[in-house]
């Protein structure tokens, strides 16, 4: 058969369902061959938005989302939705064109070297110079993406490979075991517990993997400890439960900080260092305080996060072995700690988010839009937030019920990422409400696919939070700088307006009692719906200066 026509086949051997993408002249053979699949091809308007579907696709579902460009400029626009999905452990693989292989040799049009490009942000990247490598290839890239941690893998497909003639059939994928926890490092870990006086647990990104989180949770019950989450960590304890200390990650610090001053055990479950530096949260008693590592991967080599015993593991496999052997070993004594030590700390935490939640100011406050947001949005809908100051407040007011219901882009943290985002979300997840919150300068990056949510009839809503500046740079920098900060305004477009002109319902609220309703009706459309709030930042310095001075009992 023809090459491409394979590569199709072994695309669908592998549980491809929709591809995201831009197609070019250079991956034409491909774009034919699909069209004899059941595979759906949703045409984007932008290769660095086709990347943030497959993005959010990938992390929602477990199976890697699947995006393509052409080779060149089209190759380049994937480099940003790329590198966000690798660095959030988002299973990815990217289809890229390239011109003929009789001419990569020679400068000649749009030639570059892509593999080379992509081999900093990806797990592996790899081009396919003959049609008969093409089954081991697209099986080895998925197998790379989809093994933990998870991350993207390249394909590039030469042109003129894509129409040899060849004789194959695609290689089928073998579930593959994953490695379970050593004995002696499950017996280390026990007794650390065993002699431990003020434990906490640090759920991270691994965390939030179905299996792992029902684990971790059982943990958190048997032992008695509160568990506090990184940004991508939400919902590895339902935000209800006693055990949860809400999330830990703003820069400046928070309530449950202290808690891990004073901690003499962290058991670190999931916890990758892109997405909170250990400097930020152990900063006392480094010398004595004692981590438990537990993850799909060694510790990574940080001064400030020195493993006494590391787990390296299947997560969820470690946690079950370490729920299991905390049974043996302790048995009628559990759980060992009072999780009741914690409620002062949790319920100082709660009434400071409720602090605002009722404010009727206008610009409406963030601590009451996002109040809002939480009472309208069900336990299993979805919220992405974009990169901004809005993500500062998303990531500590927004608490989760379930994981996965709050997607972050906090390895890389690109803008740009929430809109389209949503659209790969709610392709994953049709029947669930799919929210998208992005600041008037993350929205614009990648408004063009706006258009893409209307022609595909998507009931995606985008929240817009309005301020008219690059609002989290200028509060770094007021932080740093005594309140000084560069020139940062810029001009927005009437936005429900813009929203009318792509064909969908728009609206701009004017009042904070306004938020519901707006969020009501734009659920109701058929299609997608813009909401956009005007916001006011004053509140961000307020912040900075109360967690700058938290005192609490811990």
């Amino acid at each position: 058969m023809k090459a491409s026509d394979l590569f199709v086949k072994c695309l669908e051997a592998e549980g491809v369902e929709r591809i995201f993408g831009v197609p070019g002249e250079e991956n034409a053979d491909v774009m034919i061959s699909l069209l004899d699949s059941d595979i759906e091809f949703i045409l984007c308007r932008h290769e660095q938005a086709a990347a943030f579907m497959a993005d959010a696709y990938g992390r929602l579902t477990g199976k890697a989302g699947v995006c393509l460009s052409t080779l060149g400029p089209g190759a380049t626009n994937l480099v940003t939705g790329l590198a966000d999905a690798n660095m959030d452990r988002a299973p990815v693989v990217a289809i890229i064109g390239q011109g003929s292989t009789k001419r990569l040799h020679k400068e000649s049009h749009q030639n570059m070297d892509s593999v080379a490009m992509f081999k900093p942000i990806s797990k592996w990247s790899s081009s396919i110079v003959a049609g008969g490598n093409i089954t081991e290839t697209v099986r080895k890239a998925f197998k790379l993406a989809e093994t933990e941690k998870p991350g993207v893998c390249v394909i590039e497909l030469p042109e003129d490979v894509a129409k040899e003639m060849v004789d194959d059939t695609p290689m089928k994928p073998v579930r593959v075991r994953r490695s379970a926890a050593d004995h002696k490092a499950i017996a280390e870990a026990v007794d650390l517990i065993g002699d431990a006086k003020r434990p906490i647990i640090l759920a991270g990104n691994g965390a939030i993997r179905k299996r792992a989180a029902k684990q971790l949770q059982r943990l958190a019950h048997k032992l008695g400890v509160g568990v506090v989450n990184t940004f991508m960590g939400k919902g590895a304890v339902p935000m209800d439960d006693d055990h949860c200390l809400f999330t830990m990650g703003l820069g400046s610090g928070d309530y449950n900080n202290l808690a891990f001053d004073d901690a003499d055990l962290v058991i670190s479950c999931g916890y990758d260092l892109v997405e909170y530096s250990p400097e930020a949260w152990n900063r006392t008693n480094i010398d004595s305080k004692k981590i438990i590592h537990i993850d799909f991967w060694p510790a990574e080599v940080d001064r400030s996060y020195p493993p006494t015993v590391e787990i390296v593991s299947d997560l969820a496999d470690a946690l079950w072995q370490l729920n299991e052997a905390i049974n043996d070993r302790f048995g009628d004594a559990l759980p060992l700690f009072d999780i009741k030590d914690r409620k002062q700390l949790r319920d100082t935490m709660s009434d400071d988010f409720k602090a605002e939640e009722s404010d009727t100011g206008f610009p409406v406050k963030p601590q009451r839009i996002l109040s809002d947001v939480r009472k309208f949005m069900g336990p299993d809908d979805i919220l992405l937030s974009d990169v901004g100051a809005h993500k500062m407040w998303i990531s500590r007011y927004y608490q989760c019920e379930e994981p996965n219901t709050c997607l972050i882009s906090n390895g890389f943290c690109s803008m740009g990422f929430a809109m389209p985002g949503s659209i790969g979300a709610k392709i994953a997840y049709p029947d669930r409400k799919v929210l998208s919150i992005s600041g008037d300068a993350g929205l614009l990056m990648n408004v063009q696919d706006l258009e893409t949510a209307v022609r595909k009839r998507l009931n995606i809503v985008a929240m817009v939070w309005v301020d008219g500046e690059y609002g989290l740079i200028k509060w770094k920098q007021q932080a740093e700088f005594k309140g000084k900060h560069s020139d940062l305004d810029f001009g927005n477009p009437d936005f429900a307006m813009m929203a009318k002109s792509f064909g969908m319902w728009g609206v701009e609220v004017t009042s904070a009692d306004g938020v519901i309703p707006a969020l009501e009706e734009a659920f109701s459309q058929d299609g997608p719906a813009l909401i956009a709030v005007p916001v006011d930042y004053a509140e961000n310095m307020k912040l900075t200066a109360r967690l700058g001075n938290v005192q609490v009992p811990i």
